[in-house]
This record gives C-alpha cells, structure tokens and sequence, in this order.
C-alpha cells in the first residue's frame, strides 16, 4: 500500500466492527460478568466463585524518592516520584499494603504541565483517597469488579479537581494501582491463595498462560540520557533498548531534535552486536508519548531512519500519535504499538482496529486488574503484548515482570519484554531493593539485560505476594 504522507483520506476504522466487538464486551458486563472477549463454553463458572470480603476503612500514604537526574519524556521532565502504600482491611481481620507509583506526566501531560510536580502529584494521590473513602464498607468477590465499582466515580471526581473535563482515564488508573494491588493481595489471603498463576481468574488464564524462563530487561534511554551512559548500557548486555523521541519544543523543532538524536544513538551503538536476534542487531523500540501530530512528521522520522541505516532495527513504535488522533495506521510499515491510549480493553479494541499491531501493558500503571482485560483482548485478537514500566520501585518491578513472563513473545523472539529504568534513576534503587520481600533472589537482578526465571521464580511468585516489613511499617500505628 503507499504510504499518504498527508495523513488526508486515510482508511477510517469501521464504526460497525467496532460496535460490534464493544457490544460483545459490554453485554458481559450487563450480566454480571466481567469485561472481555471471547468468552469460551468451556470455561468452568465455579471456579470463579470467591469469597465476598467487605472492606473496613483503609489509609494510605506516600514518600517521595528522588532521582539521579530529571528524566525527560512526554515533552517534559521529572526529578521524584511519589510511592504510595495504600492499607485494606477486610470484616474478616485480613489487611494488606498494595503499591503505586505515581506519574501526573504520563498519565495526563496536560495536568502536569499546568501545574508544579508537587501539585501534580498532589492532585492525584487525592483521586486515591477519594477511592479509599468509596471503598469504606464496599463488598466484592475479586479486585476485578471492586475496579469497576469505583473507576468511574474516581474518575469523574478527577475531571473535578483538575478542572479538566477532558482528563485522560489513566490518571484515574495511575491514581488506583496501590488500591488495587492492595485488593489483589487481601483476595489472595481471604482465598488462601498462594502463587500468582492462582491469583488469575480461570477467565483471562489464556492471556498469561506462557512461562518464559528469560525476560529481557529494557533499559529507558530519555532526552538527557548522555551518549556515555547509553554505551555504558550496553556495555553491560542490555540489547534492547528503549528510546523516548518526541523531544520538547514545536512539532518541526521535536522533529530535528529526533532525527539528531537518533542519529547519535545509531552512531553510538549502532554497531553493538548481540547474540539474542536473528541478524546479531540490537532491536530498537522507539516511544514518541502521543508527541507527532501529523503522519507526515512521523514519516520523516521512518525516512530519516532509512537514511542513517537505522530503520532495519526499528521493532515496535509506541504512541507515536495523540490520542485523539483517529485514522488508521495500519499503511504504517513499522509495528505501531498503544499504551498510554489504551486506557480501558475498550480503548484497546479501538486501536486495534484502527491497525496498531501491539500492545505495551503496565499494570503498574493501570492496574493489574485492567491489565488481565486488556492481555485477554490481545490473546483473542492475536496482538502481542510487552509490559512497559512506569519508573517504579523493585517490588512494583516484579509485579510487571510476573505479567511479562506469562505474555506471548513478540513475533520473531522467544522471550518475554520488560522494560525496567528504575536502576538508572532513582537515586536510593540500592536502598528501595532492601524493601523487596526477597532482596537477595536470582531475578531480581538482569544478568547480561537478561531476567533468568528459574522454578523457583514461579513456585515463589516471585516474592509479590508475601510482605514487605518497610511499606507495612508506614502503618505501625494502624
């Protein structure tokens, strides 16, 4: 197909199909059950019978890590990032303390940009105490449907106080990630329920059903990574690298800072071999956060590319576009992937038929229970998925990497994806790694950018599910 440079008279996305597939999900959920597709015959209703708990009034709180340095994407930068602990009671004496890590600048740049990174921050953590006052009292039998109880009013109440009728719902999501975690932990224990594979409802099973024993681990390479430490970076072993683009500045000044700095990373390490992919190459996974505003502009980039004999290694490009941006890119002739507009398994069958051909998951970032949704999705529809980091504490490091192990690889590969930057920016990663149940586990650490998943990975969850003294000790008062 020829690629129209305008981006004018582009095929559209067929209203009817995506009607339809919607349908089939939200008549499910007319009925009591919850959001996916294809639902099989099979599948034994009672194994989805759990135990109703009734949560008790819950707390949460926060600290703040700084960073080595700002780290810039999305067309702006951050220098801390807030971790919440969020702590749920149930009626029947279980607690537990679920994790989040909190990015105003990811979730809704427009928010951020509007006010300072205190006041950002400051705006969401009041979406989670808002969820925590809906959830006093509240019944439910899996995390799966107290989410879908208390999504839209958070949400809502989020257009409130950011005055912002047209806030993106991964603010809300971001906001909900430590009450979800929190929620899948106390389910755990009030079901006796002791590995993670158990933790997942017969229902999305399919979606994480792999067990990759390597997972490679994605270093971030953002606006003001130095072309040192990027040599550094795979010097180290890491060979697939993630690279944000969509530098700050006006659409044409973001296009020549890309093309410059792609052309400098290719010159840096364009050569670096691996033993990992089929021609010795080091595959490259660009991120443009929603930054190009025209196809025409992202075009010149793939251009530029081709020109710098960059183009071969380029594998998956996430978010090129906004969000609001609806045509299809299906004439795209590189892998374009959805995250951040992928808020909902709605959202993600929308893309998907609007030709992106990959999904980047973070249930770090939009909670582990929409997360299951959106997996089942991509298994039905035959998408690939990854799992993309939200610069997040080790902990909350192992709850992604437990998702990447049992995703289906990306054509091409035999191994899961999993980006991880947190050790090359938080300023205390050594320290953070002591909060960790088992600090001192063999995959924990990459070894040559790759996460070795032994047995004892699986038959131990990969600690997730057992408790850490430090974040339980920010409620010794409780």
């Amino acid at each position: 197909m020829k690629t129209n440079l305008s981006g004018a008279n582009v095929k559209k996305i067929s209203r009817r199909q995506f009607v339809l597939d919607s349908a089939a999900i939200s008549g499910l959920t007319a009925v009591g059950l919850p959001n996916f597709v294809g639902i099989k015959e099979s599948v034994n209703i009672k194994k989805m019978t759990s135990k109703s708990i009734t949560l008790k009034k819950g707390e949460s709180t926060f600290e703040r890590e700084p960073l080595i340095h700002s780290y810039g994407f999305k067309g702006g930068y951050i220098t801390r990032l807030w971790q919440v602990a969020t702590l749920l009671k149930s009626e029947n004496g279980f607690q537990s303390v679920g994790l989040g890590i909190q990015s105003p600048l990811w979730s809704d740049a427009r928010v951020a940009a509007s006010r300072s990174e205190s006041g950002g921050n400051s705006l969401m953590y009041d979406l989670t105490e808002k969820a925590l006052s809906l959830t006093n009292g509240m019944s439910f039998e899996s995390p799966i449907d107290l989410l879908d109880n208390i999504l839209e009013p958070v949400y809502e109440y989020g257009k409130k106080i950011t005055e912002n009728p047209d806030l993106r719902k991964t603010f809300a999501l971001n906001a909900l990630v430590s009450v979800d975690n929190a929620a899948w932990l106390l389910y755990a224990q009030e079901n006796n329920i002791t590995s993670f594979d158990e933790l997942v409802p017969e229902i999305y099973k399919e979606g994480l059903s792999h067990r990759h024993q390597q997972v490679a681990s994605i270093p971030s390479i953002s606006y003001s990574t130095a072309m040192e430490e990027v040599k550094k970076i795979t010097g180290e072993g890491y060979f697939f690298l993630k690279i944000k683009i969509g530098s700050p500045g006006s659409q044409q000044e973001m296009l020549k800072k890309d093309m410059e700095r792609l052309t400098q990373i290719h010159k840096t390490i364009g050569s670096v071999r691996t033993p990992h992919t089929k021609d010795g190459k080091l595959p490259y996974y660009l991120d443009a956060n929603g930054r190009y505003e025209s196809k025409e502009a992202f075009l010149k980039l793939l251009s530029h590319a081709k020109k710098i004999g960059a183009y071969e290694q380029i594998v998956v490009v996430e978010e090129p576009f906004p969000e609001t941006w609806e045509q299809d890119v299906s004439d795209i002739p590189v892998r374009i992937a959805a995250d951040e507009s992928a808020h909902t398994d709605q959202d993600a069958l929308k893309r998907i038929q609007m030709g992106y051909k990959a999904l980047a998951l973070k249930p770090v970032a939009k909670t582990l229970s929409m997360t299951m949704k959106i997996a089942q999705l991509a298994h039905e529809k035959g998408i690939p998925c990854l799992c993309a980091d939200l610069t997040v504490n080790p902990t909350l490091v192992d709850w992604n990497k437990s998702v990447a192990a049992r995703l289906a690889p990306l054509p091409g590969l035999n191994i899961g994806l999993l980006e991880t930057n947190g050790h090359q920016n938080y300023k205390n990663w050594d320290k953070m790694l002591s909060y960790h149940p088992k600090p001192g586990a063999s995959w924990i650490k990459s070894q040559k950018g790759m996460f070795e998943l032994d047995d004892t990975f699986y038959k131990e969850s990969a600690g997730i599910l057992q408790s850490s003294v430090h974040y339980e000790n920010l409620f010794k008062h409780s």
